[in-house]
């Protein structure tokens, strides 16, 4: 029954399944990795900084390869440059199979560098892909299923998260990365056989100054995006965890279990952020986000990590605060962050979708350096406190951005 279900089903709908179990796959093993590395180097007595430092090549390379990602999608297709991503995380983990003394900062910062080309990749494939496979004009079903689509990866991550946990204490890091490598390798064979050839090909090959877009709706909309996932990543990427461990004298499987449980939370609400903005509940354009949208979601995230930063400074409930802040400042966040990704799906234009996506979350990416390098350094030297206040104003950044987007319509195509 089951079989004749998915026969019955349109060839769209079919890829976008593949698609979504695709990145899914990915999402687990990249948010393990990330949490394994943390936990494992913090282990071994890394500082905060130089933990930072690992994931600095991850973020630099995922800044380059979507700005250069969308044009290499336009011109070879969406399925390529997925099936690519998929192959080099392949690669990425199967570098950090050594003995334990060759795992320097420069190896796994060069490791960490494919990893971050892969993760880039296969992002900007399957959310340019959505944009092809939404009939026109069904701008509702469009946000209804970028939603599902980013949700359900972020709440995989956050499975992730616990996955490298509970991986690391089971199988230690090696069996752990092995495992890993071993399933994603049989997910990338999967997608070699199922992913249409020509899907997201531009009808002229774009040249490559092209990678930079021309619309200024995307441009504003990506600086605002710059911003919004530095404000996440300057107290996520390390701050947070080595707070938790350091100061409540967490264990692995308490970091964790935190930082899953805040991610799935974040990926559930992302995925509903179509019922909780009232938006996106018909598939005609006219009942889907704006601009505006985006302004007063952003105004009201600013205000809640200052607010956790003076519960820190007064001593007020420190371990309550940080709890219960930070998971109002994910679920605020996630619908922020849903309303970002329908905005670029649909001002990008249809030929080379992959392009405009592409320099968008380059911005994206650039915004995560940003924090990741901020979030040991400030960590570091003035502490959680400070890297809560530098979140408060990129948040407000974001949000005086936003005032320029569109406000009374939900699509400007590029040009």
């Amino acid at each position: 029954m089951g079989l004749l279900s998915l026969k019955a089903l349109s060839p769209q709908i079919k890829q976008y399944l593949v698609i979504t179990g695709n990145y899914w796959a990915f999402t687990l093993t990249d948010g393990a990795l990330r949490m394994l590395v943390v936990l494992y180097f913090h282990q071994l007595g890394y500082s905060p900084l130089n933990i930072a430092m690992l994931f600095l090549f991850y973020e630099i390379f995922g800044v380059i390869t979507n700005l250069v990602g969308g044009w290499l999608g336009a011109r070879l297709g969406l399925n390529k440059t997925m099936n690519i991503g998929l192959a080099i995380q392949i690669i990425a983990l199967g570098m950090l199979v050594v003995p334990a003394e060759m795992l320097t900062v420069i190896y796994v910062m060069a490791a960490q560098a494919l990893s971050g080309i892969a993760k880039d990749l296969n992002k900007m494939s399957a959310k340019s892909s959505i944009k092809l496979l939404v009939p026109v004009g069904a701008e509702g079903k469009l946000y209804q299923w970028v939603a599902i689509l980013t949700g359900s990866k972020n709440a995989l991550k956050g499975v992730g998260f616990f996955l490298g946990g509970l991986l690391l204490t089971l199988l230690e890091f090696k069996g752990a990365i092995i495992l890993m490598a071993s399933l994603l390798a049989i997910v990338w064979v999967f997608s070699l056989i199922a992913l249409k050839d020509d899907l997201g090909k531009a009808t002229n090959k774009p040249k490559f100054n092209d990678i930079f877009s021309k619309s200024s709706s995307i441009n504003i909309l990506s600086a605002a995006r710059m911003f919004l996932f530095g404000a996440r990543d300057v107290w996520f990427v390390v701050a947070l965890p080595v707070f938790l461990a350091v100061t409540f004298n967490w264990d692995h499987w308490w970091v964790g279990g935190f930082m899953a449980s805040w991610v799935i939370g974040y990926g559930i609400v992302q995925s509903v952020a179509p019922i909780i903005t009232g938006k996106g509940t018909r598939e005609k354009q006219g009942n889907v986000p704006t601009g505006r949208s985006a302004f007063l979601w952003a105004s009201y995230l600013t205000l809640i990590p200052a607010v956790i930063a003076l519960a820190l400074h007064f001593n007020f409930h420190i371990q309550a605060s940080i709890i219960i802040g930070l998971l109002i400042f994910g679920a605020v966040f996630a619908i922020n962050s849903s309303l970002h990704s329908y905005l670029i799906v649909s001002y990008a234009g249809s030929d080379g979708v992959s392009l405009d996506v592409g320099f968008y979350y380059m911005a994206n990416a650039m915004g995560r350096l940003i924090g990741t390098v901020l979030s040991g350094w400030v960590y570091q030297n003035y502490g959680l406190e400070a890297c809560l206040w530098i979140s408060s104003i990129f948040v407000a950044m974001a949000t005086l951005l936003s005032l320029k987007l569109p406000k009374n319509q939900s699509k400007e195509k590029a040009n």
